[in-house]
């Protein structure tokens, strides 16, 4: 499989992950423990539509302007799936359901792997770079 189409693939993937995490986060948001009042379902769905635009611009970059240029904005776009750890600071792990936990977990792994494939991605492009 292309490098191209991993990314895709990867980013297919932590997209999914996300997006399953922030629809839990909407339709149970009485039920997570300690988030702010001013957070609400609508603003939960927008953010997740703020942050995949972020993912959609960084691919495009990747394939028309600049694959570094690409490659940094989807490696924010995958830190930003570490935003979900912010419900621990809140609450403890044990405070939150099965559930959440596995929708705040996968939506971490998922980043977690986009990013290190980004990262390996600019490192070796960084290398063939340097050799030529």
């Amino acid at each position: 499989m292309s490098r191209t189409r991993t990314l895709l693939l990867l980013m297919i993937v932590y997209g999914t992950a996300s997006l399953l995490h922030f629809v839990h986060n909407a339709v149970y948001i009485q039920s997570y423990p300690n988030l702010p009042a001013w957070i609400t379902p609508f603003g939960v769905y927008a953010s997740w539509c703020v942050i995949a635009s972020v993912g959609v611009l960084g691919y495009w970059l990747f394939l028309k302007v600049s694959q570094a240029i690409g490659l940094v904005i989807i490696a924010v776009y995958a830190l930003l799936g570490f935003g979900g750890l912010d419900h621990y600071v809140v609450a403890p792990m044990s405070a939150h359901s099965i559930a959440m936990n596995a929708s705040i977990l996968a939506e971490v792994s998922a980043a977690s792997v986009l990013l290190i494939f980004v990262a390996l991605c600019a490192l070796f492009a960084r290398r063939h770079v340097e050799v030529a």
